[in-house]
Parts: C-alpha cells; structure tokens; sequence
C-alpha cells in the first residue's frame, strides 16, 4: 500500500463499549473509534464487533495494520491469549481465546491484556505516569483494579494478578462482589459509593433528580463530566437527594445495599454539600491512600495514577486522600506522587496498542 503509515491497533473490550484505536510508532492516535459490546451473545460476537470496528479504521485511514493488542476485562492468560475468568455480565467470554480469533480474522499477530495492565502501560507510555519507573496503578469504576510498573516495564506476576489491591483485605468488614470482605472495592468503587450513601440515608426525605444539566459545582466536582442537575427543594437533611433513593432494598449479595442513584449522582450531591455524599467520598479517599500506602511499604512505588469513571470527580478524591497520605507517610520517608489519569478512555486501547508495539519491535520497547 503506497504511502500508508504503517500502524498497530489498540482494542478495549468493556462491559458496554468496545474502544478501538490506530496507533503510530511513536503511539500517535491516528483514528479511533467506540461501538456497542455484545456482552450477551458471547465471545464471538464480541471479537467480531471488534474486528470490525479496527476494519472501520482501516477502511477510512491509508495505514497498513501490523498487529492489534487487546485489553479485556476479567482474569486473563496473557501468554496464551485466553481469558480465564469473567464477570457474569459477559456471555461465553471465561476460556475464549481471543488472539486467535483476532489473528484470524485480521491476518496480523495479536496480544492479550487484562484491560488495568492495559491501562497503566498506556498511562506510563504517553499519559500521567510517563517517564515514572516505579507506579501503581488503580481504576476505580464499577469495581476496582489494580496494575504494577515496576523498573520500567509492566509487572503481572506468575498468575496475571500482580497488584490487584482492590482485592486485599484490611478496609473494613463490609461484603465485596468478589465473595471476599473488607476489600478496597467495597470502599472506593462506583458501586460501593453509591451503596454506602444509600446507607447513610435510608429513610431520609428525599427529593428529584432534574435530568437537564449540570450542577455549577458538580462541574468542577467531575470536570464538567458528571451528568444531571440536582433541584433544590424543601429544607433539612434531604431538601437536595435524588428521587428513588429509598430505604435500603434487598438484592445482590448478603448485606450489600442495591442504590437506586449512581456514583455520579452522589458526586453531583457532593459538590453541592451534601453531607453524607462528602462523607462517602471522603471514606473512598482515603481508602485509597491505605491502599497507596501499602503498596509503597511492600514495593517502594513512587507514585500512582488513578483512572477510572470515580476518578473523574477528583476534586472530592483529593483532599482527604492528599491528607491521609501526609498523615502517615511511606516507611522511606519519600512522598508518593498520586496523579489522576490523562487519556481518559483512550487509556486502555493505547496501551493495548503499546505492547503489540513492543512485542513487534516497532519504536521504543515498551
């Protein structure tokens, strides 16, 4: 193909979105692109989706594919290309083997990552840990990953779980979805927050969420990114929650409360101050430094990067995990550097695209 650039493929297999994105050797984006995942009709039709969603690209961009990275939810083999566990809200996705699915319907080699892995690497190639050598590095969105970069180069460990703090106990006693208790998930992930503001106003009044559009201070609570305006209305303890807000309702495991508002909803509350919304938050900030702490004590990280759908309300993250950081610092004595994430939702693709690039041996090895 006279003329093209020649590129490899970022892919980000989500629960509800399948992000794709052509990289150039130095991991410029070139083209990108977001469809729908059919989590539901299995494995297959989950790679088909992806496939051509990178035949999209293709067809619309000069470029000659050499090889497509993958970041994918669950548990995964990175070696062999397969996963091995998955959540239940993908069908026929435990055992498939996706880089030979995608080697075979786009003719290039491909590559395997679980989607945080995928995450930090593009965070440590080109986003906020750049140039760091040592990193943890956390998502917080419906649950709670975790990835390690350690000497300048991912660290997964023999079973492809290195650093996932979001499952270490010690942060708490509360009921986490993985069947474990006391786990960092059950404190700072979306679910969790939502839950545990469900908790601390189980039978307050509560009043309507306006759909309109944001709140003033919800812009800068989420940076602009927090949908839904919150109508003030009445006076005291619940003149500003959401409709459907109600007492505690059963489902979901023992002991575990099913919100009816989402994170983002308690973040809109937050910014506008609201007490116990202030309060989950706070709770999840600094959980986050525990977690950031011991990480440092076990492997003398020298920052983090924190993404994640709960990241973009870092205004509210902030604060109380800047002051639990300064309240016990590291056993070295150096600070660690906490930033929030910088490629948004291109994160994942473009480290997905990073390490087909290293394994190719195209640009830097990284």
């Amino acid at each position: 193909m006279t003329g093209a650039v020649e590129v490899v493929a970022g892919v980000d297999i989500g629960g509800t979105t399948t992000q794709v994105v052509l990289c150039a050797a130095d991991l410029r984006v070139v083209d990108r692109v977001a469809v729908p995942t059919p989590a539901a009709e299995g494995g297959g039709a989950m790679t088909d989706a992806a496939l051509d969603a990178v035949r999209l690209l293709l067809g619309r961009t000069p470029a000659r594919l050499l090889g497509v990275g993958v970041g994918a939810a669950g548990v995964v083999d990175a070696r062999a290309g397969r996963i091995l566990v998955a959540s239940d809200s993908f069908r026929d996705w435990a055992g498939f083997p996706v880089t030979a699915a995608v080697q075979e319907g786009l003719g290039v080699p491909a590559y395997l990552d679980n989607d945080v892995n995928a995450f930090l690497r593009g965070e440590a190639v080109g986003g906020a840990a750049a140039g760091e050598p040592h990193v943890l590095g956390m998502t917080l969105g419906t649950g709670v990953g975790g990835a390690l970069w350690l000497d300048g180069r991912l660290y997964d460990g023999p079973h492809g779980a290195a650093g996932e703090i979001g499952h270490v106990p010690g942060f708490g006693d509360l009921p986490c979805t993985c069947g474990g208790r006391g786990h960092l998930e059950t404190l700072a992930s979306g679910r969790a927050i939502a839950a545990r503001y469900a908790e601390r106003v189980a039978g307050s009044e509560v009043e309507g969420v306006d759909r309109a559009g944001p709140p003033e201070r919800a812009e800068e609570a989420g940076r602009g990114q927090l949908p839904g305006r919150v109508r003030e209305s009445g006076q005291g303890r619940g003149a500003d929650r959401a409709v459907g807000l109600r007492e505690a309702e059963a489902g979901g495991r023992a002991g575990e409360v099913r919100p009816a508002l989402s994170a983002r909803a308690v973040a809109e509350l937050a910014a506008r101050g609201d007490q116990d919304a202030l309060a989950v938050f706070e709770a999840a900030g600094v959980a986050v430094a525990r977690a950031v702490l011991v990480t440092a004590g076990l492997l003398d990280v020298t920052s983090c990067v924190v993404g994640g759908g709960v990241s973009r309300a870092w205004s509210l993250l902030e604060p109380p995990l800047l002051a639990a950081l300064a309240a016990e610092p590291p056993v070295s004595g150096h600070p660690v550097r906490v930033r929030p994430a910088l490629l948004g939702d291109d994160a994942v693709a473009i480290g997905a695209a990073a390490r087909a690039r290293a394994e190719l041996g195209v640009g830097s090895r990284v």
